[in-house]
């Protein structure tokens, strides 16, 4: 028997924000998706966000598989209007298949037929801001497209698409930052604003309407949705700059010299941040991007290192953030294991080592498993 999935326990909190890591693999891994393929799925994925509510804050289609940081909001209180409705159901739907549901909406409100006109809500609802529909929609309007240009059957997913739950502040920037340097690590490209199908590769090339408005509105809300910042587009530049500081540091190459002189000239840019933001007469601007927290901010730059490496605990930690944010989510799912286990968080090992004190992980994985 399947075990249930493992969501967010607040994940209808109007203050908590439910943010989730996904991955999913092409079965047996193979490397299918060329340039028309990862265009495709990034329009699947835009699609039904625009349908279901959920936000995508970070995102990278590659070859074989894909990572998306998403947002699964709750569904507003007192539901959607209609006006909404008709709007969502825009984006994956015809004009023809949205005029007859607004028809059968201005019968049923003209009627006083209240309950069918819930109903008629429902037919779609259903599927909206929910973590499985929106991927399960996603990968299944994939499969369909795939097999219909390669004429192939069957699935095109390896298994199930994995899924951690991550803390929003600390955790979820450093999430983001991993997934846009997906195709850094694999070689692909030498800086994550050269490719096309991330987030930050939409962010500052515009992605494929000439705009990245949808992938910059992204990326704040993955590193301010913690001082209450939505999807703020407008945020972007003073956001941009922390956030290409930390890419920056994380694929900081100089050819011809030792791993230790660079390891020595990363730190003494640290040191020359640390002392600037301490020196005396200067006042932070409590509304400036990590002024009112710059030891975090600090700590996030020399974790940056670990963003060079396949950080196993980002795909399979089940839970990445504080020290309490984990054993909070596992006393609210304390049914999910042994009684013998007596809190949750787990220091990460390896090259993940460099989180320690900052960021935790449910398991306790092996450091040697690749």
């Amino acid at each position: 028997m399947r075990r249930s999935r493992w969501l967010a326990p607040w994940k209808n909190s109007l203050v908590k924000p439910a943010i989730y890591h996904c991955i999913s693999r092409v079965v047996d891994r193979q490397f299918v998706f060329g340039d028309a393929e990862r265009e495709q799925f990034r329009t699947y994925l835009r699609m039904y966000e625009n349908f279901t509510g959920c936000r995508i804050l970070s995102y990278c289609v590659m070859s074989n598989h894909f990572h998306i940081l998403l947002e699964v909001p709750p569904m507003p209180q007192g539901g959607l209007s209609d006006e909404e409705l008709l709007k969502r159901l825009r984006a994956i739907y015809s004009e023809a298949v949205v005029s007859v549901v607004d028809q059968e909406l201005r019968e049923a409100r003209e009627k006083g037929l209240s309950a069918y006109a819930e109903q008629i809500h429902q037919r779609y609802t259903y599927r909206m801001h929910d973590l499985s529909q929106f991927m399960k929609t996603v990968l299944q309007r994939m499969t369909r497209w795939y097999n219909l240009c390669h004429q192939r059957k069957g699935t095109l997913w390896e298994e199930r698409y994995k899924s951690v739950i991550v803390e929003d502040g600390i955790a979820s920037r450093m999430m983001a930052a991993y997934i846009d340097l997906n195709p850094v690590r694999a070689g692909m490209v030498k800086d994550p604003a050269e490719y096309r199908w991330s987030s930050y590769g939409e962010a500052v090339g515009g992605g494929p309407k000439g705009n990245g408005k949808k992938a910059r509105e992204g990326l704040v809300r993955a590193c301010l949705s913690h001082k209450g910042v939505g999807f703020e587009a407008e945020k972007w530049k003073e956001v941009a700059k922390m956030y290409r500081k930390l890419l920056g540091l994380a694929i900081e190459r100089k050819s011809g010299r030792a791993s230790e002189e660079v390891t020595m000239a990363k730190t003494k840019r640290l040191q020359v941040l640390t002392r600037k933001s301490s020196e005396p007469g200067l006042k932070p601007d409590p509304n400036a991007v990590g002024h009112d927290d710059n030891q975090t901010v600090y700590q996030e730059l020399k974790m940056a290192s670990i963003l060079c490496y396949r950080v196993r605990y980002f795909t399979a930690g089940a839970v990445i953030g504080s020290r309490a944010f984990v054993n909070e989510a596992f006393a609210r799912a304390r049914e999910r294991f042994s009684a013998k286990r007596k809190d949750g968080a787990r220091a990460m090992k390896g090259v993940a080592a460099a989180a320690k004190g900052q960021l935790w992980s449910m398991r306790n994985l092996r450091v040697d498993v690749v």
